[in-house]
């Protein structure tokens, strides 16, 4: 299908996204907003400053007004691209057809569209309208999917026809959805098609971004679960705008670079940043089994000077090209996130970058990100030293416009911030920040809210992270693991990421996981190991006995001695990076003693 542009252009010609484009759906929901919130909280439409106003969506009109004509989204594997005016324009019209059929204002809707040009309008004509886009990862699985969408209570959805297949299937939304959008061919079901809604709106005036402020609600991003069941962080136009001021402040990122966003989610901050996307041809959902000359092939085809990925993929990547004397020296800057990057793995990406090129590694969450950040200059030069010690590994100093505090370990609701919370430095305690980008509810999760935020009396609130750390004297973070996997013995409390450092040092160590077996308390210790590839079965017995060596050198590891290899970890669908220690542990209950 043809979508033309509606504003006069000096000889640009019309674009095609041909069918055969359509990837595998990646499932991601989008909700409109949460219920309004309330109206003399903030200033009437009538009343708003120019400087009150804010929508996450002004940035692509800002863009596409200055750089027109440079690509914001290239798609190697169709050869197609979209300029800054295309993707403005195009989620313009889509913005004016959703109006018609009643999605404005307030109205929650789910969206599952893969990464793709329908993608990349249909989430901006989301923000331009001010319904709420709820962003859930794929691969949740049917029953944590059904209920996400339960608690978002969407009223539309728009899906390709795979996507609404499985709604019928499933049940999804049954009970609130009353408008339908399909990306595709309709089939038995009613509604509209998105290329019909383009059609009815061509002829339109530019569409001006909803007069939104800070605190009016833009998205809901679900968790990946993790820890627990998926929650929805309820994200503002304000989390965002901050989002985007810290990224670019913190990396020096200028418009005009070119972004390898290899998570859906980063590839919409990059217009934002004025930078050029190229979505790599990948299955999202699987990011540390990419190909390898997928990714190195568009960094040199196209220049790329930011690339994001998850440690999974860093890793792949990296042995690829390091095993190949491959140099990537367009990139500036590497951002990894999701778990922490292994020195190793870090050491051996570097290896494929200009000298001056560095390895970032933010520390935040879906909650709030991003937190602190660290280089891979410092990392290789001083602290992946101290993490093999045991020392947990160091994120680097908060950023600029975050306070962040250590708090007592606790696992029950804290219902007033006081400084006399804040522990010294060296004290392991639970990570708690407060920020314009951090998110301040979870939709319809009460207790999960009172929980995880703490209402300061001097105004606003502190998000307790669910991640346990401490601050050395230079007010660096050093991050010790998740506080729901702590390993409480009848002696001492054993934290994973400290302990999992000394013996991720032995090399033929790929990496550990520190479970408890038993009741908190009372749990005993295991160590799970997956080594690298290629180590024979025979040489296990070897390993361990190395393994408790090496752990007992170390007060915090010399307790250690239940040691299990286990083939593959189960990861993270988002990242594959985070360890699913819940289910190792009830695998490693299991296993003979």
């Amino acid at each position: 299908m043809k979508w033309r542009r509606t504003r006069p252009t000096s000889s640009a010609p019309s674009f095609t996204i041909p069918t055969s484009n359509i990837l595998q759906p990646q499932l991601l929901a989008l909700t409109s907003r949460d219920e309004y919130i309330q109206k003399n909280f903030f200033p009437t439409e009538h009343a708003m400053t120019p400087q009150q106003i804010v929508n996450i969506s002004a940035h692509l009109p800002r863009m596409a007004d200055l750089q027109p004509d440079t690509p914001a989204i290239i798609f190697p594997q169709g050869d197609l691209q979209l300029t800054f005016r295309d993707l403005d324009d195009l989620s313009d019209r889509i913005a004016h057809g959703l109006v018609a059929i009643g999605i404005g204002r307030g109205v929650r809707t789910v969206l599952m569209v893969p990464p793709g040009p329908e993608f990349f309008a249909l989430t901006f004509a989301l923000f331009k309208v001010a319904a709420v886009p709820v962003l859930i990862d794929p691969g949740l699985g049917v029953k944590n999917l059904k209920a996400c969408l339960a608690e978002a209570e969407p009223r539309a959805f728009i899906g390709i026809t795979k996507a609404h297949l499985a709604r019928l299937m499933f049940g999804w939304g049954k009970d609130s959805i009353h408008t339908l959008v399909t990306v595709g061919r309709r089939l038995l079901w009613r509604g509209e098609t998105l290329s019909g809604i383009i059609a009815r709106s061509e002829e339109q005036q530019p569409f001006s971004p909803a007069r939104t402020v800070k605190a009016d609600t833009a998205a809901i991003l679900f968790t990946s679960g993790s820890t627990g069941p998926p929650k929805g962080a309820v994200y503002t136009h304000g989390n965002f705008a901050a989002q985007v001021e810290a990224l670019r402040t913190v990396y020096g990122i200028q418009p005009g670079e070119i972004d390898l966003p290899t998570f859906p989610l980063f590839a919409l901050f990059a217009p934002a940043l004025g930078m050029t996307a190229v979505i790599p041809e990948m299955d999202f959902t699987r990011p540390g089994s990419v190909n390898p000359n997928d990714i190195i092939s568009a960094i040199r085809e196209y220049g790329v000077t930011t690339m994001f990925g998850s440690p999974a993929l860093i890793n792949r990547v990296g042995r690829y090209g390091a095993e190949r004397e491959i140099t990537l020296p367009t990139l500036r800057r590497v951002i990894s996130a999701g778990a922490p990057v292994p020195a190793a793995v870090m050491e051996r990406f570097s290896s494929m970058l200009d000298p001056q090129a560095e390895i970032f590694t933010p520390y935040g969450a879906t909650e709030a990100l991003p937190v602190c950040s660290i280089g891979s200059s410092e990392i290789l030069g001083e602290t992946c030293h101290l993490t093999a010690q045991g020392r947990g590994v160091c994120v680097g100093l908060p950023v600029e416009g975050i306070e962040l505090a250590i708090i007592p370990i606790s696992d029950t609701p804290l219902d007033e911030w006081s400084e006399e919370l804040a522990l010294p430095p060296w004290d392991v305690g639970e990570i708690a920040v407060k920020g314009e980008q951090v998110t301040a509810s979870y939709i319809n999760r009460s207790e999960a809210t009172r929980l995880a935020k703490i209402p300061d009396p001097l105004g606003g609130f502190w998000h307790r992270m669910g991640d346990l750390g401490y601050q050395d004297r230079e007010g660096r973070v050093w991050f010790c693991g998740r506080k729901a996997h702590r390993v409480i013995t009848p002696q001492e409390t054993l934290y994973t990421i400290p302990v999992e450092g000394v013996f991720n040092s032995h090399p033929q160590v790929s990496r550990t996981a520190l479970v408890g077996v038993g009741e908190p308390g009372k749990q005993q210790p295991v160590l799970c190991v997956e080594l690298e590839a290629d180590i024979p079965s025979d040489e296990t017995g070897r390993i361990r006995r190395e393994l408790i060596a090496l752990g007992s050198k170390y007060p915090h590891t010399k307790c250690v001695l239940k040691i299990l290899f286990h083939p593959s970890f189960p990861v993270d669908i988002r990242h594959n990076a985070k360890i699913f220690r819940e289910q190792l542990a009830a695998w490693a209950a299991e296993q003979p003693a």
